[in-house]
């Protein structure tokens, strides 16, 4: 699977008057299913180093269950941020606001609430809050016309600050039966957590690569205006946007509850940091105009194997975040070079 948004390439002008034609290898390699390609091999390679340099301790088929099930959370916020920057946006508000859903998910009126009636209760009041969240944020975005950068961070502040003073700094123990056994579970030897992340990313790369809602998505962040004077709704589906990466951080804040069986205003520090550079190193575009789906879950999986990888060989979280650093400095290097690339190829 992969999707991008549909162009089509442009003939290499090279001198006055002749034009030469892109071969298909070239076609192909900057194309949707070559930069996954690209991701392939890279996880491929980071997954023969583990194999190298940790052995039977990094093979075994537990450790890759528990690397996807690390890599869950992480990659349901960046199914959602990869919409956002899709268009041209941002959301820095995506840890905080997690941290407050898990908050507000497992204060002790929403768990008798949900000991009473269902434990659904509880999922649906934390995801309504990621919801809301992100519906400030859109309002904010596109009717106040803040920039998304400032109106996220304010978002960022505000939701941690909440989640501090409802919690009051303590950590709230998740009691309700139904909902523990469910995320005890698993489903033919795979946990919950990491089925609700499939789901999720597949619902994402349908709704981005097979629906109208994802064309006017990236056709928003190729060029705004040009959206808006071809009658697209662009503030109308700013906020949609916002409000689907709001519920995503709600969804991750639920699988948070269901792992740690606790909710802290802590949780979800610096989330968004790591949502960002898994979509970045996957192929989304900084400054919008396309989003890969399959991209972000492969950058998400590269950095989650990365640090499996680390942690196997006893290495610092020092030497991680450099590592990580380096990463996505890489990245956007390249996405930079081939952007050039595009704009000399259609002069």
């Amino acid at each position: 699977m992969s999707e991008q948004a549909p162009t089509n390439t442009p003939p290499v002008v090279t001198q006055v008057g002749a034009r030469e034609t892109v071969s298909p290898l070239r076609r192909f390699l900057g194309g949707g299913v070559g930069r996954n390609l690209g991701l392939v091999i890279a996880l491929l390679l980071v997954v023969i180093v583990g194999a190298i340099t940790a052995g039977d301790r990094f093979t075994n088929f537990e450790n890759f269950v528990t690397i996807v099930r690390f890599a869950s959370i992480i990659g349901v916020i960046s199914v959602g941020m990869t919409f956002v920057i899709t268009a041209g946006g941002i959301d820095l508000s995506v840890g905080s606001v997690m941290g407050l859903a898990s908050v507000v998910g497992s204060l002790a009126a929403v768990q008798a609430a949900a000991t009473g009636s269902t434990w659904l209760l509880m999922v649906a009041i934390t995801v309504a809050v990621g919801g809301a969240a992100g519906l400030i944020n859109g309002i904010v975005i596109a009717y106040g016309r803040v920039v998304p950068f400032m109106a996220t961070l304010a978002m960022l502040v505000g939701a941690r600050g909440l989640a501090e003073l409802i919690s009051n700094k303590q950590t709230q123990i998740v009691n309700v039966t139904g909902f523990l056994e469910f995320f005890r579970g698993s489903l033919f030897g795979i946990p919950w957590l990491i089925w609700i992340f499939v789901i999720v990313a597949i619902v994402g790369w349908f709704l981005l690569a097979r629906t109208t809602f994802g064309r006017r998505t990236v056709a928003i962040g190729g060029n705004f205006e040009a959206a808006r004077l071809a009658g697209l709704k662009v503030k109308r589906h700013t906020v949609a946007l916002y409000v689907l990466s709001g519920l995503a951080a709600g969804i991750a804040a639920v699988m948070m509850l269901g792992r740690t069986t606790a909710g802290t205003s802590t949780h979800g520090q610096l989330y968004e940091l790591d949502a960002i550079a898994a979509v970045v190193v996957g192929g989304t575009l900084l400054i919008g105009g396309r989003g890969t789906i399959v991209g972000t879950v492969f950058g998400v999986l590269i950095f989650s194997t990365l640090t499996n990888v680390f942690t196997q060989n006893n290495l610092s979280t020092s030497v991680q975040a450099v590592s990580k650093g380096v990463i996505i400095v890489i990245a956007v290097l390249l996405q930079q070079r081939f952007a050039a690339r595009g704009s000399r190829s259609s002069g």
